[in-house]
């Protein structure tokens, strides 16, 4: 080593937007200063401990900078991968941001809106907020178009009358029995009147399975499931946060109607768990919840997309 020189050299390099040095030794060039130092040097143990710790110093260095290079790869195959998951299947992204932030309560983070599902969600608690009022002649007219519905082969009564207890009605007034659930459960029984003829008449007439002594009031049972939903789908609160809230605002995208053909369904989901149960009017109550339950479940699946999608939907149908 005597005649031999070396020459250290800054080598720059840049490993995921970061610099690092390293060091090379040649024999071209004198030493500026001792790699390992002289052993006839009085302060060799001192030069020797600085280089020594320089070396590992060094060391430690390069592996940062490999596990470094390691880490980013992992990330940015992390990154590929969501990119792939966000921008590959919208569904499944929104699904991810509804059911990955619940709070107290089982509540969710509601997904941000499109403008039609806004406009839609605004129009159907408007709806829900309008309260039957007897003396409107729209309202009169609405329970008028009912009946016609219902019993077209019959002539129409007057709006106090006891032939509206043939409906369902408690009283010979139906006003007086619309309470909480308000003018949107008169239009939900039209519509269902209207969309699904059918079904509807099969069950204002008790027609399917072995029916109770007492049965349940139909015009008061369906004021009852208009109530019922819209606690179900949170649509009091200023955005749906619930699960089956979530979900219906999935509905609105595709559906305007999406709550009154919801409100169909849970009516004739209501009639069947009554035959299962074999049960009379005083347990009315307790078949609206179980109603109540099976409709967020089947809500709850992740293959329904669309209300159409809902096993219960052929009911309507059956």
């Amino acid at each position: 080593m005597a005649s031999a020189t070396l020459r250290r050299r800054l080598h720059h390099g840049d490993v995921d937007g970061r610099k690092y040095e390293r060091y090379d030794a040649t024999d071209s060039e004198t030493l500026s200063e001792p790699l390992l130092g002289s052993s006839s040097d009085s302060k060799d143990g001192y030069n020797e401990e600085r280089t020594l710790e320089d070396i590992w110093e060094e060391e430690r260095k390069r592996q940062q900078v490999h596990w470094t290079l390691i880490f980013s790869q992992l990330i940015a195959q992390w990154a590929q991968w969501i990119a792939k998951v966000v921008f590959g299947s919208g569904s499944l992204f929104g699904r991810f941001l509804s059911l990955s932030h619940i709070g107290s309560g089982g509540r969710l983070l509601p997904p941000p809106l499109t403008m039609l599902q806004e406009e839609r969600l605004r129009n159907i608690k408007r709806r829900i907020e309008i309260p039957f009022d007897g003396s409107r002649f729209e309202h009169q007219d609405a329970l008028r178009q009912l009946w016609r519905l219902a019993y077209p082969q019959r002539e129409l009564p007057p709006l106090k009358s006891e032939l509206w207890k043939e409906m369902g009605w408690q009283g010979t007034d139906p006003s007086t029995d619309f309470r909480g659930g308000g003018y949107i459960s008169l239009e939900n029984l039209i519509f269902f009147a209207k969309t699904y003829p059918e079904s509807f008449h099969r069950l204002l007439h008790k027609q399917d399975g072995t029916r109770a002594e007492w049965e349940y009031p139909f015009a008061v049972a369906g004021i009852n499931i208009s109530f019922m939903l819209a606690q179900m789908l949170d649509l009091q609160s200023g955005k749906p946060s619930t699960r089956a809230g979530i979900k219906f605002l999935e509905f609105l995208e595709e559906d305007e109607m999406a709550f009154d053909n919801l409100y169909c369904i849970a009516f004739q989901m209501m009639d069947a768990q009554w035959l299962a149960k074999r049960a009379s009017y005083m347990e009315f109550n307790d078949v609206l919840k179980s109603t109540r339950a099976e409709l967020e479940r089947e809500l709850a699946l992740e293959d329904v997309s669309t209300i159409r999608d809902l096993p219960a939907f052929n009911l309507l149908y059956k």
